[in-house]
């Protein structure tokens, strides 16, 4: 029987995460991250956390290192909001989802007129 507790802890920390991220950190350039998804490993111990930001791939690097930088902030604001017998280890990652999926659309506008 497959078990839905990392989809759940994932969703919680993703919104959890959200909050952090909107309204207690203090760096500017983080003001345009929207986290997208976070996969849970099966043990709940690591956490892949997707982040979508938008401009170019050097300011997108710029975030992530900012992102992995602040990771022990973003650990110790996650325990306090969620409560699990381990805090899992953040892992952030790029989701250029929306970036592809506006690229797309440009073509696709593209081929109609």
């Amino acid at each position: 029987m497959p078990s839905y507790r990392p989809e759940s802890v994932g969703k919680a920390i993703q919104v959890a995460l959200s909050e952090i991220l909107h309204m207690e950190t203090r760096d500017p350039g983080l003001s345009e991250v929207t986290i997208t998804a976070v996969e849970m490993s099966r043990d709940l111990r690591t956490a892949r956390v997707y982040v979508s930001v938008m401009g170019e791939a050097e300011a997108q690097i710029q975030v992530l290192e900012r992102l992995m930088g602040a990771m022990s902030f973003f650990r110790r604001a996650l325990a306090q909001r969620v409560h699990l017998r381990h805090v899992p280890e953040l892992f952030f990652a790029l989701d250029d989802s929306i970036t592809q999926g506006t690229r797309i659309e440009q073509l696709l506008n593209r081929l109609n007129t």
